[in-house]
């Protein structure tokens, strides 16, 4: 069997049907044109040859350790999307076609893809997640079917920033190579409009940490190895074992305004030292704030509404939350205010929805730093388990799930 180029794997869900029972048939044919099974090749930092798309887990949320430096964000509208069938063949073409361009040397796609990436894939990373009108097709009640909710700081959030069916990211040291891995991805899928998109970019990191746009260092409290990961980030079991709940948050910063405080007040709005990093309750910067410990005079040394102590999981009961942070920058805004559409794309994976919604409620009413970011995007995707040349993406989704017939039969998938 000749192995399909990125038209007759993604452009081909529309003669397919998308919908239809011959949908169910175009979503197999992608599964079955996935290559032999291969031998694993080792993660990798940023710079150097490649990460492993095949894995239990999707690239480019616990892998590469440290994220590479440029990304690219697009959120998509799928109209064609209507039953089962069409939820499992556009995530088997996808991963059929993220193999092609992060190992193209296994001739998934031909000429097609080393085409887009001419020197090769270097660190590439893409990861897929469904919104939950996608996930409600299959069923409502499993992890990612959820809406997230408007919260207090959401006022402004325009409607077509919100939610979204299909979440696509690149990242990679190369902004060219993550920006026409994007355009090849979203250019084969039949339907597809762009709700939005945003190019990414982050400092020099040490693992997750980095400086943001506000020139404190961001993602320190995370979970850390295979344990933590487990119990805070990872779908424990069910068919998306292996998955996580994903939240993107496009936060545009008044950094002028913050960063026109004096420093001390900057490091009690944060409650961290601006220097390093370390909480100001004492420490190194990996320490776990002290939340208790009290001034002489009685005052908490981390100030009551300080970001640190309002985005701590001891007062939400909830768990952690692995956040990969970038900052973005789309120039002068044309509202003739002379401010900047800038800032941070905050993105959390975590277990359950929960996690994020309870935190944010929380910063809305406790936290100072709300005052300097305007949510201007918000949604949340269920980032699907991983896959392998044998395991198709999104196979375990849809797994045992009825496929509603345009005329209203039900069959198997």
């Amino acid at each position: 069997m000749s192995t399909p180029g990125r038209r007759d794997v993604l452009r081909g869900l529309a003669a397919a049907g998308l919908g239809a029972a011959a949908g169910v048939a175009g979503g197999w044919a992608v599964a079955e044109a996935q290559p032999a099974a291969l031998p694993a090749l080792p993660e990798t930092e940023p710079g150097s040859r490649r990460v492993e798309p095949h894995g239990a887990h999707q690239a480019g949320i616990a892998r590469p350790a440290t994220p590479q430096p440029h990304g690219v964000m697009v959120v998509l509208d799928l109209a064609g999307v209507r039953f089962p069938a069409d939820v499992r063949a556009v995530c088997a073409a996808l991963g059929l076609a993220i193999t092609a361009l992060t190992r193209p040397e296994d001739g998934s796609a031909g000429d097609a893809a080393r085409a887009e990436l001419p020197d090769g894939p270097g660190d590439l990373t893409v990861t897929v997640g469904l919104g939950p009108r996608l996930v409600g097709l299959v069923d409502p009640s499993l992890p990612g079917g959820e809406e997230l909710p408007r919260f207090a700081s959401d006022e402004g959030l325009r409607a077509d920033r919100v939610g979204g069916d299909l979440l696509l990211v690149a990242y990679s040291s190369d902004p060219n190579d993550a920006d026409r891995a994007i355009r090849w991805l979203t250019g084969g899928i039949a339907d597809a409009a762009v709700r939005w998109s945003q190019r990414l970019f982050r400092g020099p990191s040490r693992g997750t940490v980095t400086r943001n746009p506000l020139g404190f260092h961001d993602g320190i409290i995370v979970p850390h190895g295979d344990r933590e990961l487990d119990e805070h980030v990872w779908i424990a079991d069910g068919p998306l074992a292996g998955g996580t709940i994903c939240v993107v948050r496009r936060l545009r910063l008044d950094t002028g305004r913050f960063r026109a405080e004096p420093e001390a007040r900057q490091e009690a709005i944060v409650g961290r030292r601006r220097h390093d990093g370390a909480p100001l309750s004492g420490g190194g910067p990996d320490d776990e704030a002290d939340l208790l410990a009290k001034t002489p005079d009685g005052q908490f040394v981390l100030p009551a509404r300080s970001h640190v102590r309002a985005a701590h999981p001891s007062f939400t009961g909830s768990a952690l939350m692995l956040r990969r942070g970038y900052a973005f920058d789309d120039g002068v805004l044309d509202d003739d205010s002379g401010r900047r559409d800038a800032g941070l794309m905050f993105t959390s994976f975590q277990r359950e929805l929960r996690t994020f919604v309870q935190t944010q409620h929380r910063l809305d009413e406790t936290d100072d730093l709300m005052a300097f970011a305007i949510p201007t995007a918000s949604a949340t995707f269920l980032i699907l388990p991983g896959f392998a040349p044998d395991q198709p993406l999104g196979a375990t989704l849809c797994a045992g799930a009825p496929t509603r017939q345009r005329d209203g039969a039900i069959s198997p998938p």
